[in-house]
């Protein structure tokens, strides 16, 4: 009972520090790191940055799915996948309490 109260205790704050900072930010966008490490290399070199890996053979081996439906199917495999793997410990340790 006692692991219970503390899960629920620990999911309550994760719900309410969530709720706490949408009804503080209400008109904030939920931005990629992606977009904010680009803001601040162009803050930081007044726009004079210049990507310096250009066109080698990295560049080559990116992956780009042909489309949203694909990236959407992706996603959702990846989602499955972890919740069959997280699905598969809880069972397993809650099976192995019970024994």
């Amino acid at each position: 009972m006692k692991g219970e109260a503390i899960f629920a205790v620990i999911a309550i704050l994760f719900v309410a520090s969530f709720f706490y900072g949408m009804a503080a930010n209400p008109d904030s966008e939920f931005g990629g790191a992606d977009g904010q490490a680009e803001e601040v290399i162009a803050e930081i070199t007044d726009g004079q940055y210049e990507e310096w890996t250009g066109d080698s053979w990295i560049n080559s081996i990116k992956f780009e799915p042909p489309g949203g439906e694909t990236e959407s199917l992706l996603f959702a495999l990846q989602a499955a996948i972890g919740a069959i793997v997280l699905g598969y410990f809880f069972g397993y340790y809650k099976g192995k309490q019970s024994e």
